[in-house]
């Protein structure tokens, strides 16, 4: 069985990294996995890089004239309208099953998904957002972007157009949707009622996301060894979705603890080795995102044994098990927030716990075998 995975980049953001550690699980457990990305970033013999960036570019003008945007306000924003060609390409055409991942900004268009189908190709589609079974919309709801363009004529036309465009591609096409939460996976039955949609989660590979001697990791990081360390993430401390408000009202009713903030305004970490020790050396990772998936950073941090807090929103109670082996805070809550950061650094023994349900949810062979079943049907 040869699997062709399709992805806009390889390890740039949390679906590509979600893709390229499936492709992985899946070679260690006897299918032929591939990986076909326009943004590469290793070496690796099973990465294949393939297009540029102009259909990005073309789908960014595009998306300024029809919404009459500036550029900054249309990245929550796909059409689908531009791609790569990736029907003529060795991988593509050697592979049994296609397994899409993220394939927005310029990867892979609306229509060559609906070529693909004609192809008679075994189409697997993994969902790391709602924009596979929406509008432009990347996330829903009412957590609101950066601008009002939703109150207006031209975003509702051009929203329902691609949703039409989509249903129409879906309904001749033989697509397998896998939803990495329940809850996105129930959102896409729901709009997507003749499709079939299973659940599994990532994976995390664990023989680099494991427990280690906290003192020991904070003293090859230089980090106090006798403080309460949070950790959090922050690739865009502006976008609302992120919550980054509510944590800096939690991290205000603490003030005795240090905090590591990773990303944007922050320590950059290029190495997954490094990223796990940072991890290993929290006593808490807390992700206050309003509106998410199955968030990476969650799973990585509970299998280095460090308990994890958020809010009660997508597929993040799922992953934190309240007052099991982390705190699940009322949403918007940031007093609820600081209560759980606070809770657990007065309960160390959640650190057991959290890299016990890591484990057994986010395992390489577990995930690659529930897709192996979905691949043979």
């Amino acid at each position: 069985m040869k699997v062709l995975i399709v992805s806009t980049a390889e390890r740039t953001g949390g679906g590509a990294i979600a893709a390229r550690r499936l492709m992985d699980a899946l070679n260690k457990n006897g299918v032929q996995a591939r990986m076909l990305v326009r943004d590469r970033q290793t070496d690796s013999p099973h990465v294949f890089r393939h297009g540029n960036i102009v259909p990005k570019v073309l789908e960014r003008i595009d998306l300024m004239a029809r919404l009459r945007l500036p550029l900054s306000d249309t990245w929550p924003y796909d059409t689908g309208s531009f791609g790569t060609d990736i029907l003529g390409t060795r991988e593509y055409q050697e592979s049994d099953i296609i397994h899409l991942h993220w394939i927005n900004q310029g990867m892979l268009s609306l229509k060559q998904l609906g070529q693909m189908a004609m192809d008679g190709k075994r189409i697997v589609w993994t969902l790391h957002d709602e924009w596979p079974f929406s509008g432009i919309k990347h996330y829903g709801g009412d957590i609101g972007t950066d601008t009002d363009i939703e109150d207006t004529a031209r975003f509702h036309r051009l929203d329902d157009k691609v949703s039409r465009l989509k249903k129409e591609i879906y309904s001749s096409c033989n697509i397998h949707f896998v939803g990495c939460s329940k809850w996105i996976t129930g959102l896409a039955r729901k709009a997507m009622p003749g499709n079939d949609c299973t659940h599994i989660n990532n994976c995390i590979p664990h023989d680099v996301f494991h427990p280690m001697d906290r003192q020991e990791v904070r003293r090859k990081l230089n980090l106090p060894p006798d403080r309460k360390i949070v950790m959090f993430c922050s690739q865009k401390v502006t976008d609302t979705r992120k919550g980054m408000k509510y944590l800096d009202e939690a991290l205000q009713r603490l003030p005795d603890v240090c905090t590591v903030r990773l990303g944007a305004g922050g320590t950059y970490v290029s190495d997954e080795a490094t990223m796990a020790m940072m991890y290993a050396a929290a006593d808490c990772f807390v992700t206050p995102s309003l509106q998410d998936n199955l968030p990476n950073t969650i799973a990585e941090a509970m299998s280095c044994g460090t308990p994890c807090v958020g809010f009660d929103a997508g597929g993040i109670p799922e992953m934190i098990h309240h007052l099991q082996d982390g705190y699940v805070a009322r949403y918007r809550d940031a007093g609820d927030l600081a209560q759980g950061i606070g809770y657990i650094l007065q309960h160390p023994g959640f650190s057991h716990a959290a890299a016990s349900s890591a484990i057994h949810d986010y395992s390489e062979s577990r995930t690659a075998r529930e897709y192996i079943r979905i691949y043979e049907k």
